[in-house]
């Protein structure tokens, strides 16, 4: 079929509810160097066999079609993507996509030092670090070897790249890191990172998850608000295609007008109302919602003989079977896929 009789599929893709799919999170590895306690089990966790994850031009083609369809963001997620080889090769073929605004990337950061220079010179401008305390021995322990001066290594290897856009994520764990929300928002800004915290969300049905370990997006605030007076900040004025956090800025003392971010799916009623994402997995699976295991398979159309048009379709599949709402507080429903098979 010519590109000129591409199929009309809901253009731009947009679902059951009105809200229009901008931005799409990609997992090119289901593996990863950490076993976060709260992100991946100790044991009998199966990887997915290597001839069935996407090759890198498998993936740029399916992000290809989805930024036809009016995708304008791609985030790069894993496991941890850094250990998918030539991983900047696939960011300048996504950054040269018409239509495709922005590529950013998630990363434990232990391989960034390495690889900050090159990712940035592909295209990549937004950047996402995963960095739940500032306390070496704990962060050893939640990620179950993980270095923290490794990481910071990452950030200086970030900035010196040229990277402006760093946000660090944090997963607020009661009895864990609850004691030190506050020192970790302080490390951020005088880093010139922006902090983000994020609610405990029971995803793989690990141990680790239990309600006692929940905090909550109003107990993260106050604890924040023990030091920093803070007050909400709107987003930018016409921004469309960024993610879920809502921010809060400081008002007073040496981190006036420092931002910290907040993704409250736990709490926050309306949290999926304006939902704009969908996802890839690493084995070409179409996930709609992450707290949803419901996915259509992409891997086989990818890899026969017409796959544009068989793609448009899957793609308008999954779509449309997008949720109003994620049912993750109802025990029933839980995911049983873990976040580093799914791509956070």
């Amino acid at each position: 079929m010519p590109a000129d009789a591409l199929p009309v599929l809901n253009e731009p893709l947009t679902d059951r509810f009105r809200r229009r799919i901008r931005y799409l999170r990609v997992s090119v590895t289901d593996r990863c160097n950490y076993r976060c306690q709260y992100c991946m089990p100790l044991e009998h966790w199966e990887r997915v066999p290597r001839h069935d994850v996407l090759t890198l031009e498998e993936l740029a083609f399916v992000v290809g079609v989805f930024a036809e369809l009016g995708v304008e963001r791609v985030r790069l997620t894993g496991g941890e993507p850094l250990v998918r080889r030539d991983l900047d090769r696939l960011v300048a073929a996504i950054a040269e996509l018409p239509g495709v605004r922005e590529v950013a990337l998630t990363t434990n950061g232990h391989l960034l030092d390495r690889q900050a220079a090159a990712l940035y010179a592909a295209g990549l401008r937004g950047l996402n670090v995963s960095i739940d305390t500032v306390r070496p021995e704990r962060f050893a322990a939640i990620t179950r070897g993980g270095d923290l001066g490794r990481v910071r290594a990452g950030l200086d290897a970030a900035r010196a790249a040229g990277f402006t856009d760093v946000k660090v994520n944090a997963v607020a764990i009661r009895g864990f890191n609850d004691d030190e929300l506050a020192d970790l928002a302080a490390f951020c800004w005088s880093e010139d990172l922006v902090p983000r915290f994020i609610e405990l969300m029971p995803i793989g049905d690990l141990d680790f998850q239990g309600p006692e370990h929940v905090l909550t997006t109003g107990e993260i605030l106050a604890r924040l608000g023990e030091r920093f007076p803070l007050a909400p900040d709107g987003p930018p004025s016409g921004v469309t295609i960024r993610g879920p956090a809502r921010y809060h800025r400081v008002t007073a003392g040496p981190f006036a007008g420092r931002k910290v971010g907040v993704i409250s799916p736990m709490t926050d009623d309306g949290f999926c109302e304006t939902c704009n994402r969908a996802r890839l997995t690493a084995r070409g699976g179409l996930r709609a919602c992450l707290a949803n295991d419901d996915e259509v398979s992409v891997l086989q159309t990818v890899r026969g003989d017409a796959p544009r048009e068989a793609l448009i379709r899957l793609i308008g599949e999954a779509v449309q079977g997008k949720l109003p709402a994620h049912r993750m507080r109802d025990p029933a429903t839980v995911p049983a896929s873990v976040m580093t098979g799914i791509g956070g």
